[in-house]
């Protein structure tokens, strides 16, 4: 019996003659852009540095396209960004030691937000590699923990002919559900070494799908169909399995309500009659969540933010659908089902008989309306016309990345995101800087519509140097920063919980002016004109800046 791996695919004449006569003049840094080539890559960021020049030369002689950003972490960010609305990985190309350090933050980001990353290093000489103090430039004694905590799995490849297949095996990681950053390190000499290597040709690396066990998708059918009161939370990994039109199917069949986490913004309709909109901050929401008596949770770990911090505690039968194994019962005892959110949800849909229950709708309009009565009596009204005011002025397919400042957080709740994987923020690892870069990365990935990017001016100055990468590329992505003269939200964190706040307060430039300077248009907008100013400038291609002056509130926390 022949098997499938059994098959050996043949060489054609053209094929073996290109192999006999390899060009001349190529390095080890031609076999990285030939098997990114080959692995369906076209697009690269990155920043070039001492030890890494060989792939970056090898760049001139291929047909990717390279977006160079101003600072590791920043590309890291747009890369990450490019994952997350293409659904491929995105090779980041970066130098040895400190400029591959320097990655790490959006490395983290990325690896919580389940976006798939390649992050291809250069390494010190092949000889220094082990450990010893030789005094290479950037030497770090072992590079590779640096980074083995924060990525799915590391790579180090020792000699040229390790390249394709180290790089394969990374993608295929990478695309894994979950999808996460990996990373590779190649050592300068092996990068710049002329080859005599073939180029390499195209590179199967289809990673295996997750596929549910089908007595544990029989059992969670069977409860749902019997449940009193089923909920729904739907988490990140729905959008990033592109499986909203079948939770949309599940829940009209069943009649549940459905809560969407900060990371499942937009996988579910945001005005659909059993849409508890993502209000996870609020103890109404967490009430009827707790009231459940099954709780069907796809695609999220129930963490910090998806938990209203930890204070919620479901007294029904919780069914946990979630590609991360570490994430299955992390939290809370559940039927954990370890599967790709789409191909679960496919099963639950061909076993689960329809389920009607005429009041649902009436239960989640109660809640929704004890939510905004609990935001109206706080005097927020300010807050709420400026995410009203960004969702008119965003068109509906537009995505948009908010960084870690206080109208972000109201968009995780209060935005409606219209349509899945349309909005992105950090919350992930919650890091300061995201917004930005990762709506450059977002703009290289699909030029066809304009990007929003939204910081804070502590955020802003994060990734300030960017702005020549914008213009440089001409990428069409629109900044808002909030100019409340610091770091908002640590100083409404810091006099809530100390009396007084310490370090929060924040010289800065005149953004209008700086943005000019460097070639970008830039508005001085004011609350009664940003939905005027924001249209516009997401309707001239090309980068821009919005500047709002605006102290801004949050709402009051339930979890205290």
């Amino acid at each position: 019996m022949t098997h499938d791996h059994d098959l050996v695919l043949r060489p054609t004449a053209a094929q073996t003659a290109a192999a006999l006569n390899p060009p001349a003049g190529r390095t080890g840094g031609d076999l990285v852009v030939e098997t990114l080539t080959g692995l369906g890559a076209t697009t690269v960021f990155g920043l070039p540095g001492q030890h890494a020049l060989g792939m970056f030369d090898a760049l001139r002689r291929s047909a990717l396209r390279y977006v160079g950003l101003r600072v590791e972490n920043n590309a890291g960010f747009a890369a990450d960004a490019y994952g997350r609305i293409t659904g491929e990985a995105a090779p980041l190309l970066l130098s040895t030691g400190p400029g591959a350090l320097m990655s790490l933050a959006a490395l983290q980001e990325a690896a919580a937000a389940s976006a798939p990353v390649l992050a291809i290093g250069s390494q010190v000489p092949a000889a220094g590699l082990g450990g010893g103090r030789h005094g290479y430039l950037h030497e770090l004694r072992d590079q590779r923990a640096s980074f083995r905590d924060v990525v799915k799995s590391v790579h180090t490849v020792r000699t040229q002919s390790q390249i394709p297949s180290a790089l394969a095996a990374a993608w295929e990681s990478a695309l894994t559900a979950p999808h996460g950053p990996v990373w590779v390190e190649i050592p300068q000499d092996v990068l710049l070494a002329e080859t005599t290597l073939p180029v390499v040709t195209a590179m199967d690396a289809t990673p295996e799908d997750v596929v549910p066990r089908p007595e544990l998708t029989a059992l969670a059918a069977h409860l749902l169909a019997g449940a009193e009161r089923p909920a729904i939370i739907a988490g990140g990994g729905v959008v990033r399995s592109d499986a909203s039109g079948k939770l949309l199917a599940l829940a009209e069949r069943l009649d549940i309500p459905v809560v969407t986490t900060f990371g499942g913004k937009g996988a579910f309709p945001w005005e659909h009659p059993l849409s508890l909109r993502s209000w996870l901050e609020d103890r109404h929401t967490t009430d009827f969540l707790e009231d459940a008596d099954v709780l069907l949770v796809i695609g999220s770990g129930l963490g910090e933010l998806s938990s209203n911090y930890h204070t919620f505690a479901p007294r029904g039968r919780v069914i946990q659908i979630e590609a991360d194994a570490g994430k299955l019962e992390s939290n809370h005892p559940a039927l954990g089902i370890h599967a790709d959110a789409r191909l679960a949800l496919q099963a639950l849909l061909e076993t689960v008989p329809e389920r009607r229950d005429p009041t649902a709708p009436e239960r989640v309009a109660a809640v929704l309306t004890k939510v905004r009565e609990r935001i109206e009596a706080q005097d927020l009204g300010l807050e709420q016309r400026l995410v009203a005011a960004v969702r008119e002025a965003l068109p509906d397919r537009s995505p948009s990345f908010w960084d870690m400042t206080i109208l972000a957080y109201w968009a995780w709740s209060a935005f409606d995101a219209r349509h899945p994987n349309t909005m992105h923020s950090a919350q992930g690892a919650g890091g300061l800087g995201y917004g930005f870069p990762a709506a450059l990365g977002a703009a290289a990935a699909d030029p066809s519509r304009p990007v929003l990017a939204v910081s804070g001016d502590g955020g802003a100055m994060y990734s300030i140097a960017e702005l020549a990468t914008a213009r440089q590329y001409g990428l069409d992505v629109t900044w808002l920063i909030v100019d409340d003269g610091g770091y908002g939200i640590l100083r409404e964190y810091m006099t809530d919980a100390f009396g007084e706040a310490t370090g929060t307060e924040l010289a800065r430039p005149d953004f209008v002016a700086l943005a000019e300077s460097f070639g970008v248009p830039a508005t001085l907008t004011s609350p009664e004109t940003l939905t005027e100013d924001l249209t516009k400038s997401l309707a001239t291609p090309g980068p821009s800046v919005v500047v709002l002056p605006a102290l801004l509130r949050m709402f009051a926390p339930t979890h205290l």
